[in-house]
């Protein structure tokens, strides 16, 4: 860790859903999947902001010139549920933190704010998912304590596929 570096958390406000999407681009260009990437500001604010929100999200900033700040880090998260506990969850969308601030603490301190979130909501877990071929990820992971579920495999419908399946279902009914 680079103690030299000093950064805050908080949650995120809508002054920052702009860097919250250059984050979610840098991260979309880190997992070679800028073919999938549709966000801008204006979709994603009343996800997060509006008046039914399906999202939460924290950043870290960094101290900036001449008083300012930098959010050089997000954290996208919202509630998930558990049957077999008959609690909800935290479910951790996606993390990311830009390379010249890795090593500063800044994934580890989002990772335990947000345990710390879903202890004080009274959830039974915090779960995510990581890519297969990122083994520093999952290093990080597993040395902070963290269960990989290799017996489960994410599902996913989407795009065309789901428009046709849920058009399919709604017209078998």
């Amino acid at each position: 860790m680079n103690d030299t570096r000093t950064f805050s958390l908080r949650p995120a406000e809508p002054r920052d859903v702009e860097a919250i999407v250059s984050l979610i681009t840098d991260l979309a260009v880190f997992e070679n999947l800028t073919h999938l990437l549709r966000v801008t500001p204006d979709t994603l604010r009343p996800h997060l902001f509006g008046e039914r929100p399906a999202a939460e999200a924290m950043v870290a900033e960094v101290p900036g010139a001449a008083g300012s700040s930098e959010v050089v880090a997000f954290a996208l998260f919202f509630t998930n549920f558990s049957t077999f506990l008959a609690l909800p969850g935290l479910y951790l969308e996606d993390l990311y933190v830009k390379p010249a601030h890795r090593g500063d603490g800044i994934g580890e301190a989002l990772l335990k704010r947000l345990a710390q979130t879903a202890v004080e909501r009274g959830y039974g877990r915090f779960e995510w998912c990581v890519l297969d071929w990122n083994e520093d990820a999952i290093r990080f992971y597993r040395r902070m304590g963290a269960d990989l579920m290799p017996q489960w495999r994410l599902c996913r419908v989407a795009g065309d596929a789901l428009q046709s399946f849920g058009a399919a279902s709604a017209a078998t009914r």
